[in-house]
């Protein structure tokens, strides 16, 4: 795929990136690598290949699903500046 100097001023404008006249090309040459690269990806079978989140196979450590340390509500609040009726005080920021 080619992509020319007007599609890359378009995309710049869009993405609102200051692009100089004499990087124009240039970027239009780079793109245009990368797209074509883009497509070779496309070719590659990968009917037997199941999705992976990661190279190495990890699983994320677990742990028992109990209640903690719960009931400080009074000593969590005695560090607010102002609280009322257990809950965090702030003031109004909409009007």
């Amino acid at each position: 795929m080619s992509v020319d100097a007007a599609t890359v001023r378009k995309v710049a404008k869009l993405a609102r990136i200051a692009v100089e006249e004499d990087e124009i090309e240039p970027l239009a040459n780079e793109i245009s690598g990368i797209l074509d690269w883009v497509e070779q990806l496309q070719e590659v079978d990968v009917s037997g290949v199941e999705p992976m989140t990661s190279a190495v196979p990890m699983r994320l450590k677990r742990r028992e699903d109990v209640v903690t340390d719960g009931d400080r509500r009074d000593d969590i609040l005695a560090n607010a500046p102002d609280s009322r009726e257990g809950f965090f005080a702030v003031p109004k920021v909409v009007e």
